[in-house]
């Protein structure tokens, strides 16, 4: 059983202006919560800050727990939090089975295994055989299925979601919704998304818009 995700009394300012002035939010395991707002409302800084990677010009207060652990001032790799961008970023330096490798390397290290592991997440995105295919060659479901399981092969406690089907055709983009939302679930993942698209959001999910906040 997974962890819920916690934010609490989240505060986020730039030195003219206060972007989130509080915020209290509970995403349970399973869950997908949206947050909307237009550009520049803090929606992208507050993933920032829940990964760890916040600009230093940002002054941030509030706390971020996954379960009972505060992982408020921990380094970012030791967050287990995995985050989906607008961009795939896939490498493209590297196969598609060594951009879901490089997620594995700090934890697996037998090879049968990682392999294992690579064959496992390329059936589930219906890329079986895709392995040692340059990323360039894949279309732009390919690749957007290709980084979610990357990130998901990291073992992540908490899924972020950064506007990843804004830059997907209409039919691509519901077919990459669904199948990001059904595996976050199936894997018990707290979800956090933002987007300027009330589409975006799982049917019957809580939305928060951030501009009531203020």
């Amino acid at each position: 059983m997974t962890d819920p995700l916690r934010l609490e009394q989240v505060c986020l300012a730039l030195p003219a202006r206060t972007l989130i002035p509080a915020l209290d939010i509970t995403v349970a395991p399973g869950e997908c919560v949206t947050l909307m707002g237009p550009s520049g409302c803090g929606k992208s800084t507050l993933l920032a800050f829940i990964s760890g990677a916040l600009d230093a010009a940002f002054a941030a207060s509030g706390r971020v727990l996954v379960g009972e652990v505060d992982i408020t001032r921990l380094a970012p790799e030791r967050r287990r939090v995995g985050i989906l961008f607008q961009d795939d970023l896939l490498f493209p330096h590297l196969s598609v089975g060594g951009n879901l490798a490089f997620a594995l390397a700090a934890r697996v290290r037998d090879r049968g295994e990682r392999s294992a592991h690579i064959e496992r997440a390329l059936a589930e995105a219906d890329l079986t055989g895709f392995a040692d295919r340059d990323p360039a060659t894949l279309s732009g479901g390919q690749r957007a299925r290709v980084a979610l399981m990357r990130t998901l092969l990291s073992g992540p406690r908490v899924l972020l979601l950064d506007e990843p089907f804004n830059k997907l055709d209409t039919q691509l983009r519901n077919d990459f919704r669904r199948f990001v939302f059904e595996h976050a679930a199936e894997r018990g993942l707290p979800v956090l998304l933002v987007t300027h698209d009330e589409a975006d959001a799982p049917a019957g999910g809580r939305v928060i818009r951030l501009t009531d906040l203020r």
